[in-house]
């Protein structure tokens, strides 16, 4: 099963925020073309203050649109693109996939997940209180992360709003999700 997607988003420049897009484009072992994130190497300022020349496991960030409807309820109005992803989804347990998952996105775009986005201050800079909202606890009093999913792309290709999402789980044991 799969879901939709419902909104993409790039930025050339470095911004907490997004601009939503009509499409974008996928290109292998890049990430997103045109957003600043994008490279085979880190691209985040704080990784590449530690060491630039580590493998950018953050080309493509991810997001269920889903969280913006609970962030509604608890007060925070939060749209697509806000919280600096470049693909909302709808209708895909994104935080239950396993690393290692590939996700088809449309026609010819696969992007490979490989881990949560570590949520950071920026997010209560944008919205007072927000990082509470997207790091959550766990029945067993663990800190949940809530504020979406990184991968990388394995295959290329031109994302748009109402694109279909499938998944193909990776062959072995389900591997949970952690920070990368």
């Amino acid at each position: 099963m799969g879901g939709k997607i419902a909104a993409v988003s790039s930025n050339g420049t470095y911004s907490f925020t997004k601009p939503n897009r009509e499409s974008i484009t996928l290109l292998a072992g890049f990430g997103v073309e045109g957003d600043v994130h994008g490279g085979a190497t880190v691209k985040h300022r704080f990784r590449m203050k530690k060491d630039p020349s580590q493998p950018n496991l953050r080309q493509v960030h991810l997001m269920h649109e889903e969280l913006f409807e609970e962030l509604r309820v608890a007060g925070f109005e939060v749209g697509a693109g806000q919280l600096g992803e470049n693909v909302t989804t709808r209708g895909v347990d994104l935080l239950g996939l396993s690393v290692g998952t590939l996700l088809r996105l449309g026609d010819e775009a696969v992007v490979e997940v490989t881990g949560l986005r570590n949520p950071c201050a920026q997010i209560d800079g944008f919205r007072k209180g927000l990082l509470k909202e997207v790091v959550g606890r766990g029945p067993d009093g663990s800190a949940r992360f809530r504020s979406g999913i990184m991968g990388v792309v394995v295959a290329g290709g031109v994302v748009r709003p109402g694109d279909t999402v499938g998944i193909e789980p990776p062959d072995g044991p389900h591997r949970p999700l952690d920070i990368v």
